[in-house]
């Protein structure tokens, strides 16, 4: 039995360190996974900046610091990009069939904080 062991000691030990080294390979990418947007965090997306827009819209409403027609007349809702003194900002654009002004603007950081509100754009 001694010598069984004996001829088959390099096989065992070396089938170990294979398994060892397996498991570690296996381990390692969930560890150092950082997610699908890499390193950094999330990013402030259109449908986020819609969704939160729509909801400062409707305080605005609700509140009667814009009037009712902004809410029965609404026309369409445009969200896109714009770089505002060396910062990336999302636009959240509502416009409005009849009535002067007729665009309400309401802006965030790339991060998604409010960064302001106007009816000219700039």
């Amino acid at each position: 039995m001694n010598d069984y062991f004996e001829n088959h000691i390099f096989f065992v030990y070396f089938t170990s360190i294979i398994f060892l080294f397996l498991i570690v390979l296996m381990s390692v990418p969930p560890v150092s996974a950082h997610g699908p947007k890499g390193h950094g965090g999330t990013e402030f997306t259109a449908l986020q900046a819609a969704k939160k827009g729509i909801e400062l819209y409707d305080k605005l409403v609700v509140s009667g610091k814009i009037e009712e027609s902004w809410e029965t007349d609404l026309k369409n809702i445009e969200v896109f990009p714009r770089q505002s003194r060396n910062k990336r900002e999302i636009v959240v654009k509502f416009s409005r069939n009849t009535g002067k002004p007729q665009s309400i603007y309401i802006f965030f950081t790339e991060k998604g904080d409010y960064n302001g509100s106007n009816f000219t754009g700039k």
